[in-house]
């Protein structure tokens, strides 16, 4: 059970503790050149009008689909240039599933584990990931690199109380002193992450974008996934390693229903 389910009017956590395995392919390993990355990106400034809806977060403890949800949306806009249409209802769905119908939240590794295998149903539509590879929070540069490539960033939070207080005061999420800055001492919550400024990430969560210092992903992040739809644009082609990832995913094949 996620530890992150509270109840809030306006927010919602529910990612459950970390889960860990050392065959994780490491996305740092399938990078054969680099990306020149400029000081700012964000994947919806050079795709504009690309929504940020709540994806019924602000009631249920969803975040893990949510966070799946907007991913897909950028996906699909790169593989078929248009715009899908994922209803809170396709991202409710998929959440009980995968919790087998309670509102407990979901463990992030388990739920990428089925995005790949069996995929999801959304705007009337089965879509799946190519795979999923881990980013060491720590690395800002590889994070950097994974969403300048558009494979795009999904972020694991340990969230303190202090995160509740910044986000709404409308203030970025970063290291501050005092009472409430525990790892946790809020919940459990996931992200997908469109860009970076100077300062850090920039994610999408609860309907809106949300500011993320560097300092404060060194603290609070306890695991980091760069997922890859696929390697089929040419910033993709260039800069990442089709043969290590193939040879990879061959000890990792997934059977798709």
């Amino acid at each position: 059970m996620a530890s992150g389910i509270h109840s809030h009017p306006i927010f919602k956590l529910g990612k459950g503790d970390a889960k860990r395995d050392e065959r994780n392919l490491m996305f740092a390993t399938l990078l054969k050149v680099p990306a020149k990355l400029p000081d700012e990106y964000d994947f919806d400034l050079t795709h504009p009008g690309i929504p940020t809806p709540m994806f019924a977060n602000d009631t249920l403890g969803c975040c893990v689909i949510a966070g799946r949800a907007h991913q897909t949306l950028r996906f699909e806009l790169l593989e078929q240039k248009s715009k899908l249409t994922v209803t809170d209802k396709d991202v409710t769905k998929e959440y009980f599933k995968e919790s087998g119908g309670k509102d407990s939240g979901l463990v992030v590794l388990d739920s990428l584990k089925a995005w790949r295998t069996v995929g999801w149903t959304a705007a009337k539509q089965k879509y799946f990931i190519h795979a999923f590879s881990e980013v060491s929070p720590k690395d800002h540069n590889a994070v950097k690199q994974a969403v300048f490539l558009d494979v795009g960033v999904g972020l694991g939070l340990s969230l303190p109380l202090s995160a509740q207080a910044q986000v709404q005061a409308g203030k970025p999420w970063d290291v501050v002193t005092g009472k409430g800055t525990v790892p946790g001492s809020w919940g459990g919550h996931y992200v997908y992450v469109c860009g970076y400024t100077k300062v850090g990430p920039v994610c999408v969560t609860w309907g809106s974008k949300q500011q993320i210092t560097w300092k404060f992903m060194d603290k609070y992040c306890d695991e980091s996934y760069a997922i890859i739809d696929g390697l089929d644009t040419p910033k993709k082609k260039k800069a990442l390693d089709s043969a290590a990832l193939e040879a990879f995913l061959k000890t990792a094949k997934p059977v798709r229903k």
